[in-house]
C-alpha cells in the first residue's frame, strides 16, 4: 500500500545568524518600501536581539531559538505584511487573518506605530511556525 504524502510541501526555512540576506532583499524591493522595511527590521531586530534569519519565497523571517519563526515580513508593491504566527493570541490581536494574523503596512508613519511595536514585542513571546 502507498504511503500518504502530505498535500504541502512547504517547510520551515534554514534559521541563519547571518542578517546579509535580509539587508540584501530590502535593497531589492520597490524603492518606496525600502524604508518601511528598514525600519520594521531594526524594530525587530531591537526587540528580538537574539533572532535568527532566513528568506525563502522572497520572505523574511524572525525566529527564535525555542519558539521558531514568529514574525515574516512581505513585501508587495506597496504595502508590507506583517505576518505575526501566533498573531491570534496578541492582546490586541493584529486586525487581519486567523490563527496567524498580520498587518499592512503603508507607510513608514505606520511602521512606527506603538501598536506594531507593541505587536513586534508581544511576537518574542508566543510559540510560532516551527
Amino acid at each position: 500500500m502507498a504511503t500518504m504524502q502530505p498535500k504541502s510541501t512547504r517547510k520551515p526555512p534554514e534559521p541563519s545568524d547571518d542578517h546579509a540576506p535580509i539587508a540584501a532583499w530590502i535593497k531589492s524591493t520597490m524603492p518606496d518600501l525600502q524604508p518601511i522595511l528598514a525600519h520594521l527590521d531594526g524594530q525587530i531586530r531591537k526587540a528580538l536581539p537574539e533572532a535568527s534569519y532566513a528568506l525563502k519565497w522572497k520572505k523574511a523571517y524572525y525566529g527564535l531559538p525555542d519558539k521558531g519563526w514568529v514574525i515574516e515580513l512581505v513585501a508587495y508593491d506597496v504595502s508590507v505584511n506583517v505576518v505575526f504566527f501566533a498573531g491570534a493570541k496578541f492582546d490586541p490581536p493584529p486586525p487581519l487573518g486567523e490563527g496567524s494574523r498580520y498587518v499592512k503596512v503603508r507607510s513608514l508613519e505606520e511602521a512606527k506605530a506603538t501598536t506594531v511595536a507593541s505587536w513586534i514585542g508581544q511576537a518574542g513571546e508566543h510559540p510560532g511556525w516551527k
